[in-house]
């Protein structure tokens, strides 16, 4: 099973990278961009590329009008919603305890929730392997200088951060049922839409705070950073292995995220790597092997895109 579908869950470690990565990155454009208009500048300027992409490689962008509510919902909850939520979180509490509350429980949840949506099952290797990745993920982010913290002054903070994790596992899953019927190419990009456009009202506020004459080529390469790699790429390479792989499996693998991003704090701005966080990370790696080589015993039938 490992090595037929050796090529997806090299596609979530990458995205994963790529997200980790990214919190680096956004640190050099919410010097200049409001968070919520760089949110929606990364979606928005996302949505074309995948509409021609889309055109390009299936022929036609339709989905039945039926299903539009659905990606609708499915948009304003994973984009809009989430990315608010995510900004908050930060602004309300320490970004240990974000970081955490994020991405810890959010494959735990979508594992205990998955039989709702799909024919996936609780097995036991996936939940050892799991509690594993999971003691490594906690890891690397306990093991850095700030800690975890529970001041009540944070729990505002902890609890959309924890909501995060619950919101965004019922946010995959409920995609699965729509990639049964169409690619993962084309919900994604659908759902996307409907994100940005529920997200547009809230930036109106912020578009005037933007200091234009500011813009570097550094901050460009931020934007093109997340447009082109954590929106186009990652989103769909996410949803064609999380769909391949399964949705349970495919979430732990967002453990890869906290490491990517205390490699790139060491990189990009001179933060400390400390020897538990290298630890952690080697944690993460056997619990997700252990869970990878675990047989499917369910096959999901997969309808061809409308």
């Amino acid at each position: 099973m490992l090595k037929t579908n050796l090529v997806f869950y090299f596609g979530l470690i990458l995205v994963s990278v790529i997200w980790g990565i990214n919190f680096g990155v956004s640190r050099w454009a919410m010097e200049v961009f409001p968070a919520e208009v760089f949110v929606f500048l990364r979606f928005g300027l996302a949505l074309p590329i995948l509409f021609l992409i889309l055109k390009w490689t299936e022929g036609s962008v339709k989905v039945d009008k039926q299903d539009l509510i659905k990606l609708g919902v499915i948009g304003f909850v994973g984009v809009t919603i989430l990315e608010i939520l995510v900004m908050y979180s930060i602004k309300y509490t320490t970004l240990a305890n974000a970081s955490l509350l994020n991405v810890a429980p959010w494959p735990i949840f979508t594992a205990l929730f998955a039989p709702l949506f799909t024919r996936e099952k609780m097995t036991l290797r996936l939940a050892i392997g799991g509690c594993i990745a999971f003691i490594g993920v906690s890891m690397i982010i306990l093991g850095g200088k700030d800690g975890f913290s529970l001041n009540s002054d944070y729990m505002l903070g902890n609890l959309l951060a924890l909501s995060i994790s619950l919101i965004g596992a019922l946010f995959n899953l409920a995609c699965m049922p729509l990639m049964n019927k169409y690619s993962a190419m084309r919900v994604t990009t659908w759902y996307i839409l409907f994100g940005s456009i529920f997200l547009f009202p809230i930036t109106l506020s912020g578009w005037n705070q933007v200091m234009w004459s500011e813009l570097t080529p550094v901050t460009w390469g931020a934007v093109a950073y997340n447009v082109i790699l954590c929106t186009v790429a990652a989103f769909v390479i996410w949803n064609l292995s999380m769909k391949k792989v399964g949705a349970s499996k495919a979430n732990f693998y967002r453990y890869f995220v906290p490491a990517a991003a205390a490699v790139a704090g060491v990189l990009f701005f001179n933060e400390t790597i400390w020897i538990p966080q290298i630890v952690g990370g080697l944690v993460i790696v056997l619990g997700l092997l252990w869970i990878s080589t675990e047989r499917k015993k369910v096959q999901i039938s997969h309808a061809k895109a409308g």
